[in-house]
């Protein structure tokens, strides 16, 4: 059945100022931030999205040395989560909050807490694969873990900014099947984020500090970007999809959209040998379809190709 979701990214755009005053208050440089976060989220709370995606470290102020970056930490502690929980729980969203924290011992890590609609935290990622410089400079560990996070909609994956470039990542991802990635960053990867889209055949959501903001089908086309000129998108997805190669599937595929017709849809980026198929009614299900038709999933035929050959291996 068709399982659409409302999806929002933001980034930090609009005449909102990004530079702190390194000689003021910290309090007060605290609150500014708040401010700016909450002029930027009343551009995409209107439009009731069931998920926000914020960019890389969106709390800090880029131009402050190190110094008074950690004293800023100290001073912000916990005050910008408490923040966009009490959004999330007010406007009954998800919002995946990317910030450095400072844990226990006394190290960071670059993190992403993803914040359900009751204001809770669903689950966090530590960034996997910071920049050497993160580590050296800015104090910041890798992360080791990388698991989903469940959500009411379905599983989301979350990366951060260098991450993008690292397979070990992704291929910690891949087994766990994750409906969404969301991807906060300061870089935008260019080609990357659509390759790392269909690489787990998932939908992307790209917040990228500055730049345009994506969202990705798992078929590695962009339906959804930002502008020069607003920095923020919103846009519906169907979680209630599957990926098929063409090969032994044209016959059938066609055979379910003449008997379907608009409510299962096809979708064809070109070039790639492989479509992505739809639901778009409450009366069946994908899974129902490929079911039905004995479609063969992209995945599968994949694998069943390396299993041909290795068995007709050249000796």
């Amino acid at each position: 059945m068709a399982r659409y979701v409302k999806v929002s990214s933001v980034s930090v755009k609009d005449g909102v100022n990004y530079s702190g005053d390194p000689s003021r208050d910290l309090k007060l440089e605290t609150d500014r931030m708040i401010d700016s976060w909450n002029r930027l989220l009343s551009r995409v709370l209107p439009e009731k999205p069931d998920l926000i995606v914020l960019p890389e470290a969106c709390d800090r102020y880029h131009n402050y040395p190190l110094s008074r970056r950690l004293e800023y930490y100290e001073v912000r502690g916990d005050r910008l989560l408490r923040f966009f929980k009490e959004k999330a729980y007010e406007n009954s969203c998800y919002i995946a909050y990317s910030a450095v924290r400072k844990l226990e011992d006394g190290t960071y890590r670059n993190t992403t807490q993803l914040i359900d609609r009751k204001g809770e935290i669903a689950g966090l990622y530590n960034k996997n694969h910071p920049t050497i410089g993160e580590t050296e400079d800015g104090k910041i560990l890798p992360g080791k873990d990388a698991r989903v996070i469940p959500c009411d909609f379905g599983k989301v994956a979350c990366a951060i900014c260098f991450d993008l470039n690292f397979d070990p990542l992704w291929e910690k991802y891949k087994p766990q099947k994750p409906d969404i990635v969301l991807f906060s960053s300061a870089y935008h990867g260019g080609l990357m984020q659509n390759y790392r889209a269909y690489q787990l055949r998932s939908y992307f959501i790209g917040s990228i500090m500055n730049l345009e903001n994506t969202i990705i089908n798992p078929v590695g086309d962009v339906v959804a970007r930002s502008t020069n000129y607003f920095g923020y998108i919103t846009h519906s997805i169907n979680l209630d999809y599957k990926v098929v190669h063409l090969d032994y599937n044209w016959g059938k595929i066609r055979n379910a959209l003449t008997k379907y017709g608009s409510k299962v849809k096809m979708y064809d980026p070109g070039y790639l040998g492989s479509v992505l198929l739809t639901s778009e009614t409450e009366e069946f299900t994908i899974d129902d379809i490929i079911q039905e038709f004995d479609i063969e999933l992209l995945d599968d035929y994949l694998d069943r190709c390396l299993s041909y050959h290795a068995e007709h291996m050249e000796k």
